[in-house]
């Protein structure tokens, strides 16, 4: 009865998601025509046009969310029935795990590395190899050590040729195993079923690589678990409803992949985010996907917002890079459903359409505060005298998109029983607007794909981290104070409603410098 009670709860949860996502959409539309309705020059006409536009982006992703969020709620079902035909393990084959490591903390390397070899699995069968590019020669050396103690093959590279893609294919080279187990040096083994549970889904000679959900450990605080939250979306949803399309992301690590598989589609392609691209090969190579959705190992928490920064640049960085990629080879999906090729386009654009198309509509929105729209001059006196629908319904739909993005702290209270953590999301997407915007323009104009803030010698220590934190948002700090600016002229024109939403992207835009200084 309970479990019942549940699945129903959680049903009603999916469908309120579905029906969030799709009003959001259409409100976002609607508001569209009115600016249209309200024209009357071509400067508000443009205005119109451009936000019209950016409603039908935003429409598209909030829709194409919904289906993901409502296809993910028949996963368990899907993949049950795939066990079901499962036969019990006769053979073993065997097996190499490869950690891939980059001047990582040796301490760490030891303990996770211990864990991993308590896997329940016949020893005999088991390899394990230490794929280091470990720069820092010290850490190299106490590798080296670890590695002779627990009896593991150490790999060492000179150079970081194709970064972890490049680690991945040259630990590959060197082992006859029959399949590959890749887990990260953060990620601490705590279902030692592993392979046994993944093994047996290879009996379909398709598959090529299964991938499990991948968490962070508690006790990182209240950012870091919100940080896990920002990354559980993913996992909770997303997966499960491309894994139906054969289109599930392997995520890097916590993943087991047939070595044939990778022979055949050439290695991991050497990008900065080799996951992405080596699941789209696996596609066009014809080979099979499946998503688990099960935690068996957790990785260390994002206890900083500089560790978030560098995350999300790389992310974007290589999502840029995979949109050109994808274009490029997307005839070879023949034969392939209209929502494969989604799947693959919401993967490329997706940060791009939090960041870029954000800071767009906040732009758009400083030309609306200037306009003769009507509802962007309703003074004090008229806000708080008069109760009007229309000048109501005017003003939310101005408020829309941010409204849109509040939509993480609703999901986040059905799913997680979150409200606070879910605002951190929310807030987090602004944070890391221009971050990621700019990490996609250094794609396209071919800059280093790494992000690293400037160190300064500050003499006073004293506030050495504030100005630490305002020097390395200067872009962040400087649009916020631009759109201050502009809310304290809306409000000496009595804008009340103009000058409270830009003095709002303000605040938004600010916590950049915020985080940096309150987490580090």
């Amino acid at each position: 009865m309970g479990d019942s009670q549940g699945e129903r709860k959680f049903f009603t949860g999916r469908m309120l998601t579905v029906l969030l996502f799709t009003t959001l959409s259409v409100a976002g539309i609607g508001f569209s025509i009115y600016l249209f309705y309200v024209a009357n020059s071509w400067y508000t006409l443009f205005l119109a046009v451009a936000f019209t536009i950016l409603s039908l982006v935003a429409g598209f992703f909030n829709i194409y969310a919904s289906v993901w969020y409502y296809r993910s709620q028949f996963y368990d079902g899907y993949l049950a029935r795939i066990k079901a035909g499962l036969k019990p393990i006769k053979s073993y084959p065997n097996i190499a795990v490869v950690m891939p490591i980059y001047n990582e903390d040796p301490a760490m390397v030891d303990g996770n590395l211990a864990e991993l070899m308590k896997m329940n699995y016949p020893k005999d069968r088991l390899q394990f190899m230490i794929a280091d590019d470990s720069t820092d020669r010290g850490i190299v050396k106490r590798l080296e050590k670890i590695s002779k103690k627990h009896g593991v093959r150490f790999i060492h590279r000179n150079d970081r040729k194709g970064f972890k893609a490049g680690a991945l294919n040259n630990a590959v080279s060197k082992t006859n195993a029959e399949f590959i187990a890749v887990f990260d040096c953060d990620e601490r083994l705590t279902d030692k079923d592993f392979l046994l549970n993944l093994l047996p889904y290879f009996q379909d000679k398709d598959i090529s690589y299964v991938q499990t959900e991948k968490r962070y450990m508690k006790g990182g605080g209240f950012f870091s678990e919100a940080v896990d939250i920002f990354d559980a979306f993913f996992f909770k949803f997303i997966q499960p409803a491309r894994a139906f399309n054969n289109t599930a992301v392997f995520a890097g690590s916590c993943a087991l992949i047939r070595h044939s598989a990778i022979d055949n589609i050439g290695g991991f392609p050497e990008y900065v985010i080799e996951d992405t691209f080596f699941s789209f090969e696996s596609d066009l190579h014809k080979w099979k996907s499946l998503y688990v959705p099960e935690v068996y190992a957790y990785g260390r928490p994002v206890k900083t917002f500089t560790e978030l920064v560098k995350q999300q640049w790389r992310y974007n960085y290589g999502d840029t890079q995979f949109i050109s990629y994808f274009y490029k080879k997307k005839g070879n999906l023949k034969g392939k459903t209209p929502l494969t090729y989604l799947d693959y386009y919401c993967h490329g654009f997706g940060l791009n359409y939090l960041s870029v198309v954000l800071i767009l509509f906040t732009l758009i929105s400083v030309g609306i505060v200037f306009s003769a729209v009507p509802f962007a001059h309703i003074d004090i006196f008229t806000f708080f005298t008069q109760n009007l629908l229309q000048q109501d319904l005017e003003i939310l739909g101005f408020f829309a998109f941010t409204l849109s993005l509040l939509t993480p702290v609703v999901l986040t209270r059905i799913y997680f029983k979150s409200w606070s953590k879910g605002f951190m999301v929310f807030l987090l997407n602004y944070a890391l607007a221009f971050v990621r915007t700019k990490a996609a323009i250094a794609t396209i104009v071919g800059k280093n794909p790494g992000i690293h803030w400037n160190r300064l010698k500050i003499a006073d220590q004293s506030n050495r981290g504030l100005i630490f934190s305002l020097y390395n948002t200067k872009t962040e700090i400087a649009f916020a104070s631009v759109m201050f600016g502009l809310a304290y002229i809306a409000l000496t024109q009595s804008n009340l409603a103009g000058g409270i939403w830009l003095a709002w992207y303000g605040v938004l835009y600010s916590l950049t410098a915020v985080f940096l200084y309150r987490y580090g």
